[in-house]
């Protein structure tokens, strides 16, 4: 019976330490680290480290390779612009997969996204390639590009 319970006290203390925030969660996975610059050069990294909850739709460094490289440096270099096309990707709260309706969601910039769910899921034009990646202040779903706010 000792065993058990050091088994599940181990357990639980590792998974008490693997709870990441927003940024470490797309951090340690390896394919976001064009979006953490970006984030950086946005100053944005204390609010989605915040309390949340957030739902980022991620675009992955393959995404952002999708933009001319003249056109991303401009973009890293302008905080408002990069600013205003970051928060379109993100939305106030914890949306997961399942909860996912075709339609229009407000995002932290204050335009709408419109989200399409025939054929997979579409976010704008980029298509949806991985969803419900918790992190302990939101979720991330991956996405193929850059959206751009209209």
């Amino acid at each position: 019976m000792k065993k058990y319970f050091a088994i599940a006290a181990l357990s639980l203390s590792a998974l008490t330490a693997q709870a990441k925030d927003i940024v470490d969660t797309a951090v340690a996975a390896g394919n976001f680290n064009t979006l953490a610059t970006a984030l950086q050069a946005a100053g944005l990294i204390e609010t989605l480290k915040g309390k949340g909850p957030f739902t980022v739709f991620a675009p992955t460094d393959a995404a952002f390779a999708k933009i001319p490289k003249a056109d991303l440096e401009a973009l890293l270099k302008d905080k408002a612009k990069l600013t205003a096309v970051l928060t379109y990707h993100v939305v106030p709260g914890k949306v997961m997969a399942k909860d996912v309706k075709a339609g229009k969601l407000k995002t932290v910039q204050g335009s709408e996204l419109t989200i399409a769910t025939q054929n997979g899921v579409m976010v704008d034009q980029a298509k949806v390639t991985s969803t419900d990646i918790v992190a302990d202040n939101g979720v991330i779903h991956v996405i193929d590009s850059v959206i751009m706010p209209k």
